[in-house]
């Protein structure tokens, strides 16, 4: 990859935060997604040849030491049990029982792994998947084997690493972090159990509208009551199974609203997208603060939806620089963070784009 450290001298890998733009959670249901990466917010993985194997802490994310009892309960509090060295761990061991089971050999040298992000936590950005990316896409070319393991397989990895962890995911933000740029996803069962993946059509980012993250600075309430959805979908409850096609459904008229530049209608799907969620899952599920930032960017006529699951939004202002400014001052009083996005290019390989056009 352009500009990045040859094999030699060690390897460094970049996968960047996602946002689903529409059709999000329906990728976990046979529906389609609209996501694309961006550039604002990325994780970076760095391989060395080494003597002995070795998963290298982050010296702020993977903390052991503490100023006190009360500091390590703050910061379990603020941030969870976990930082990156198990995703790390998990992605080399699905790497290498995938090359066992698929007769791809590798050769006999350890490496040093390391990791950084900057990717806000509990965001709905992909944080996670984004380390488990940049760590596999160092695997590849550390090993040589990019040319054997296709594209469309990736995805599938890495979120076979996160289901180690007890994750519980979709395939839509791995995809969107293999690829980079703006993607078409379509999850349909058939393709599903036809392939073992979804159909992946890489789109011209040029077709999105300036696009705005907002996100609140304290981690994301969602997910306190646990969600009855996937039992519901399971079990065959109509308004579930309606309301999820109606979802997918979003993102095929969703296409037809960017080819044509159409971003007034994009911005009304984005608002039923959210709407629909907010029906299907409940407030007590999304969440006080991430109800707070949709209602907040729709005050001043700015359409919005979830990124992912919660923690952070992506808006859109169809009306102009001025509410754009209306936006930004209604977010700073509500105490968010708001920010327009820079969508990541595509971060395929000439050798990706050979493999994708023999798949």
């Amino acid at each position: 990859m352009a500009g990045e450290a040859e094999p030699e001298a060690g390897l460094e890998r970049r996968a960047y935060a996602r946002v689903g733009l529409l059709g999000n959670p329906s990728d976990v249901y046979g529906g389609r997604v609209l996501s694309f990466a961006i550039a604002d917010f990325s994780a970076t993985v760095r391989l060395r040849p080494s003597p002995q194997l070795l998963i290298q802490p982050h010296p702020h994310h993977d903390l052991v030491a503490f100023p006190s009892l009360p500091g390590l309960v703050s910061r379990l509090q603020n941030e969870g049990y976990y930082g990156g060295v198990r995703l790390l761990m998990a992605i080399c061991k699905v790497f290498y029982n995938h090359c066992i089971q698929n007769n791809i050999s590798l050769k006999a040298e350890n490496f040093t792994l390391s990791y950084d992000t900057n990717i806000p936590r509990q965001a709905g950005l992909s944080g996670s998947s984004a380390i488990v990316c940049a760590a596999l896409s160092c695997l590849l070319d550390f090993y040589d084997v990019r040319h054997l393991i296709k594209v469309e397989i990736r995805p599938n990895l890495i979120l076979a690493a996160e289901n180690e962890l007890g994750i519980v995911a979709g395939l839509q933000d791995r995809v969107a972090q293999v690829y980079g740029g703006l993607v078409y996803m379509d999850f349909s069962k058939e393709h599903m159990d036809k392939l073992g993946h979804g159909i992946y059509t890489p789109l011209d980012v040029n077709l999105l509208p300036p696009l705005y993250l907002i996100y609140a600075d304290n981690p994301s309430d969602s997910g306190k009551v646990h969600s009855t959805v996937r039992q519901r979908w399971l079990d065959g409850d109509g308004l579930i199974i309606s309301s999820m096609k109606e979802v997918a459904q979003l993102v095929l008229d969703g296409h037809k609203a960017l080819l044509q530049k159409d971003y007034v209608e994009l911005g009304r799907l984005m608002n039923r997208n959210f709407d629909l969620r907010r029906k299907m899952f409940g407030d007590d599920v999304l969440g006080s603060v991430n109800i707070k930032m949709v209602e907040v960017a729709r005050s001043v006529g700015a359409s919005s939806k979830f990124t992912g699951s919660g923690g952070a939004i992506i808006a859109l202002c169809p009306d102009g620089n001025s509410q754009v400014e209306l936006l930004h001052k209604a977010c700073q009083e509500a105490g968010f963070m708001v920010q327009q996005v820079k969508v990541a290019p595509s971060v395929l390989t000439d050798k990706d784009l050979a493999s994708l056009l023999t798949s």
